[in-house]
């Protein structure tokens, strides 16, 4: 039996449709958590628990950095961290061992997700549109895993940093449970993968008239308070770390609006040769 076309599809072939691409998403995160889960050691001491230790390249850097502007005294150069990891709940440790690779699972599948979307999205669009949107699978994927890796090597060991070394009291010590430590360096990966996306999200945005180039220079005032904010959520409460933070995602606002730009006037120069 032939396949529809996209026109002779009803609402409930489109559904139909849109299942089986959820499910093949879907077994390919957990193909790929399968995998983190069989390679537990790898992803818990040397991923998860890599910025809990001193000998972490970011901490590394910065103490080399923080030398050579003559600051001496910086938790930076350390030798390790003042305080312990445990676990509380009988079922903690094979909780966590589940759902963080789960959660790598779907960012090593990220590509592949987006494959299944795009595939389920791409019939619906013109040819001119799905030629001018051919590497869209690539450029989204590579965002999203240098905003992973930013969040990784530069958000999650600022807050570990951070918050081991904050102190109110003598008195008390640190005793950091696993899921919480876990959640830092989830929430840092996975948060600063997708704000990557925004140069992405612009230009669909920009396809379909939600977005122009001028709207986005007239409030770039107010992207930038909002970048403030964001930054200073995903970041420890400290100057420093929410300028580390604020820098890339100004750069990807910026970038955002010399693409859709680019989009605006592409479709104007279509426009006039119709």
């Amino acid at each position: 039996m032939a396949k529809k076309s996209v026109d002779e599809m009803s609402f409930l072939d489109h559904l139909e449709d849109l299942r089986w691409h959820l499910i093949r998403a879907t077994l390919g995160i957990v193909i790929a958590a399968t995998l983190a889960f069989l390679f537990k050691k790898f992803i818990f001491d040397v991923i998860i628990f890599g910025p809990t230790h001193m000998s972490f390249p970011t901490y590394k850097g910065l103490c080399k950095m923080s030398q050579l502007l003559g600051i001496e005294d910086t938790t930076f150069c350390a030798d390790k961290f003042p305080f312990i990891i445990q676990n509380r709940t009988v079922a903690g440790q094979f909780s966590a061992h589940i759902w963080t690779s789960i959660y790598a699972g779907f960012i090593i599948a990220f590509p592949y997700v987006l494959y299944q979307l795009w595939s389920f999205i791409s019939p619906g669009l013109k040819a001119n549109e799905r030629k001018s949107s051919r590497g869209f699978i690539i450029v989204a994927s590579l965002l999203f895993f240098l905003g992973v890796l930013f969040g990784y090597y530069i958000i999650t060991p600022l807050s570990i940093n951070f918050l081991a070394n904050y102190q109110i009291s003598d008195q008390i010590s640190n005793e950091f449970d696993i899921s919480s430590v876990i959640a830092i360096v989830r929430s840092s990966s996975l948060a600063s993968g997708f704000v990557f996306e925004l140069p992405i999200i612009i230009y669909f945005l920009t396809k379909v008239g939600l977005v122009t180039p001028q709207f986005l220079r007239k409030y770039r005032k107010y992207a930038l308070v909002i970048v403030l904010i964001l930054s200073a959520i995903i970041t420890p409460p400290d100057v420093a770390s929410q300028v580390i933070v604020a820098i890339p995602i100004l750069i990807l606002y910026q970038a955002s609006i010399y693409i859709s730009a680019l989009v605006v006037k592409n479709q104007k120069r279509k426009t006039k040769h119709v």
